[in-house]
């Protein structure tokens, strides 16, 4: 079995959509939004940066929100409480607390072993490996679903996991998968 303690997965972006259940004049949340931008007419909605937590929002008039660049599900809820703190002040009023829902989970990671793709590609299952398009194997998972893309240096990138869990599992059924197909070589002792 492979050892999972040597496969490392690091969050690089999650994007969720928020629910605050209340209607946005966004001429007057603008006037509220540092490090903002609106031009209705190129975009329906403002695209509002935070420095702290780290994000942006694209926040809409319907009362939806879209946050991404987050690096954690904490920066998320911060940000939503960071704005909602914000729209009280001009008089929001809310029906009730918002409705966040992780939507994507990016990771980079490292399997900790080197792969021949083409031996790979070959013999996996739900995977494309095209090396004139893309330098890596694509790799889909069924439940949960996720993209992992495998380089050759075994370096992956993990995406559509919505959950850290999700991701782990994916990877996981992965692992089996190669080690399946004996592309895992298994560790000698010496």
């Amino acid at each position: 079995m492979v050892d999972m303690s040597k496969v490392k997965l690091r969050i690089e972006n999650i994007v969720a959509s928020v629910d605050l259940f209340t209607q946005l004049d966004l001429e007057k949340v603008i006037e509220i939004c540092p490090n903002s931008k609106y031009n209705p007419e190129e975009f329906p909605g403002i695209i509002c940066r935070f420095d702290e937590p780290k994000v942006a929002l694209l926040v809409f008039s319907s009362g939806k929100l879209v946050v991404t660049g987050a690096k954690s599900v904490e920066d998320i809820e911060r940000a939503v409480s960071k704005l909602v703190q914000m729209l009280s002040k001009i008089g929001t009023k809310f029906q009730r607390a918002p409705q966040i829902d992780i939507q994507n989970m990016v990771f980079s990671g490292d399997i900790g072993m080197e792969f021949n793709l083409d031996a790979v590609a070959l013999v996996l299952p739900n995977c494309e490996y095209e090396p004139e398009q893309f330098p890596g194997v694509i790799y889909r998972v069924k439940e949960p679903r996720a993209v992992i893309l495998l380089f050759s240096s075994g370096k992956i990138v993990c995406s559509g996991a919505k959950s850290e869990h999700d991701a782990w599992e994916a990877v996981r059924k992965l692992l089996r998968e190669l080690e399946k197909y004996g592309l895992i070589e298994e560790e000698e002792e010496f």
